[in-house]
């Protein structure tokens, strides 16, 4: 069997604006081609060649509206591989790093695609697995009879989760924690309803996100940890 061609998907993510482009990319967000050349710190023309070469390469997926092009990661995969790049990138050679305005507050709770990650996302999966909710499988984790009800009394409906047509219930390596958070179908919908019952609360122009107080009691009480 050959392995998996990587060179060309490896070169697509190794240009520092096609990096800053993904990265913006990684809340599960569309923006339009003019949003990202701001954030890729490139002109309009150039960032439309890189879209380009994105969508070509499967890593974008493209939506038009109307006159409005909307781009999003082409799939959950293409955020997992960022991630796992991010967590290599962290783990590299020591380097002169200058912490960016909001290093911390991306650290401590952040969307991955339309997943939770940072500090909170990890120990949310650590409860899980601690309390008995999940239990490790061959590939996905399992949910335990003890997690279906607390995952009913939260209101996400396994049984949508489970026909979706991607991972189940996978880890995903923390950039910043270097350990896993809940990916895949059962990720996405517990991320989403957090939203839905206004525990976390979206920020503009950032992957991190906000506990807010009603956010914290919950994760204190229906996982144990401190958020």
């Amino acid at each position: 069997m050959t392995a998996p061609y990587f060179a060309e998907v490896a070169a697509l993510m190794g240009d520092p604006a096609r990096a800053n482009i993904l990265a913006a990319l990684m809340d599960g967000r569309a923006q339009t081609a003019k949003e990202l050349a701001f954030v890729a710190g490139v002109s309009a023309p150039t960032t439309s060649g890189h879209l380009a070469k994105l969508v070509a390469g499967h890593l974008l997926a493209v939506e038009v509206q109307g006159r409005h092009r909307y781009y999003r990661l082409a799939d959950p995969l293409v955020a997992a591989a960022l991630e796992g790049v991010m967590a290599l990138a962290a783990h590299g050679p020591r380097r002169h790093r200058p912490h960016a305005p909001g290093d911390a507050e991306l650290r401590h709770a952040r969307t991955c695609y339309d997943h939770l990650a940072g500090e909170v996302g990890v120990d949310l999966l650590s409860g899980l697995l601690g309390r008995g909710h999940l239990a490790p499988g061959p590939r996905d984790y399992r949910v335990t009879s003890a997690g279906a009800a607390l995952l009913a009394e939260i209101g996400v409906d396994l049984a949508q989760a489970a026909r979706q047509r991607r991972g189940f219930a996978r880890p995903c390596l923390d950039w910043s924690e270097r350990r896993p958070h809940l990916a895949g179908a059962l990720g996405a919908a517990l991320t989403a309803r957090f939203f839905e019952k206004g525990y976390l609360a979206r920020r503009r122009d950032t992957r991190a996100v906000t506990i807010t107080p009603a956010g914290r009691r919950m994760f204190r009480e229906r996982f144990g940890i401190d958020a």
